[in-house]
């Protein structure tokens, strides 16, 4: 990384899971580093959905590095999750033919729901599979799978935690970290997203800043999803041997009931 910059360049590691992301700071100019994102950041940037891509370069070996505005800001906070911004900018990423088409271009295939539960079938562990709250969970997936395919698939985010929101020091609004997009329902990003932060009261006021009601065909959805996501994220933890956070999303799911 460092000999795309000269040597007044400061470049630090940025932490996250694959380790392919830095900051690079010479004086005033700051950029955020990325090694081989998507050709879909791009898109997303001209969109306005995350910082603006300054310049992307391909390297010898053939990585390709991204580099974006540093922007100062802070994550939201569980609470902000109810503001309007937030429902106006994830309506915006749903809405988005360029997103679309630049996804199905890269190759996505739209999410079926059966494909989603044959998945969680081979990856659930026999360990987990005993639990109460997992069994009740597979067995609500296996009871609504046919009552839960949606026609209009759009790009999903599929993690809106409240800490890859960036709200910058300029008032913009962001929504980072794409690495795991997928073409699908948009009740994949709505069920999380309500049930996690959102009273169940405040639902229809939420869906309404969005831009949709709430019908019992969307409550199906939004639960099928955020069960079938939370099983997805408990193994994976387990997988990681992050016991405390699969406890808590093991505690999540109950909560679903």
């Amino acid at each position: 990384m460092e000999h795309l910059f000269g040597q007044d360049w400061e470049i630090v590691p940025a932490g996250g899971a694959t380790g392919a992301a830095y900051f690079a700071q010479h004086e005033e100019q700051r950029l955020f580093l990325k090694r081989n994102s998507s050709p879909f950041l791009a898109v997303l940037s001209a969109e306005g959905i995350v910082p603006k891509l300054v310049w992307t370069k391909r390297l010898e070996n053939g990585d390709v590095i991204t580099a974006q505005q540093w922007m100062n800001g802070s994550e939201l906070k569980p609470g902000d999750m109810n503001n309007d911004r937030v429902a106006r900018l994830l309506k915006k990423i749903h809405g988005s033919d360029p997103l679309l088409g630049m996804l199905t271009r890269l190759g996505k295939s739209p999410l079926k729901p059966e494909i989603f539960l044959q998945a969680l079938n081979e990856d659930l562990d026999w360990e987990l599979r005993t639990k109460p709250a997992v069994i009740d969970a597979m067995k609500f997936l296996t009871d609504n799978v046919g009552s839960v395919d949606y026609a209009e698939k759009v790009v999903c985010h599929c993690d809106v935690n409240h800490n890859n929101w960036l709200l910058t020091e300029d008032n913009q609004l962001y929504l980072i970290d794409w690495d795991g997009a997928l073409i699908a329902d948009p009740a994949i990003d709505l069920g999380l997203l309500l049930y996690s932060y959102i009273p169940v009261e405040e639902w229809e006021a939420w869906l309404d800043k969005y831009g949709i009601s709430l019908t019992q065909n969307l409550r199906l959805r939004m639960k099928w999803y955020a069960l079938a996501q939370s099983l997805s994220s408990i193994q994976w933890h387990k997988n990681q041997n992050r016991i405390p956070e699969m406890e808590k999303w093991i505690d999540f799911l109950k909560g679903l009931f």
